[in-house]
């Protein structure tokens, strides 16, 4: 038991790498990123319905030429 208390204080003991910048900085960071991501698919929230026409159209000459 002596040898498994001693292991974990040691493994506790080491420093940790250091960060580029502040924990709350890099969290402000990826949370911009990800609403940009956000922002740019709903800005597609809208294609399927804008080319349904031309793919209707497309497909109702195709059934007549035959």
């Amino acid at each position: 038991m002596t040898q498994l208390a001693l292991f974990i204080a040691a493994a506790t003991e080491h420093e940790s790498a250091p960060l580029i910048a502040p924990p709350y900085v890099i969290a402000g960071v990826v949370a911009l990123f990800f609403t940009v991501i956000a922002l740019i698919t709903y800005s597609y929230r809208d294609v399927a319905n804008r080319h349904a026409g031309k793919s209707r159209g497309a497909s109702q000459s195709q059934d007549n030429a035959h």
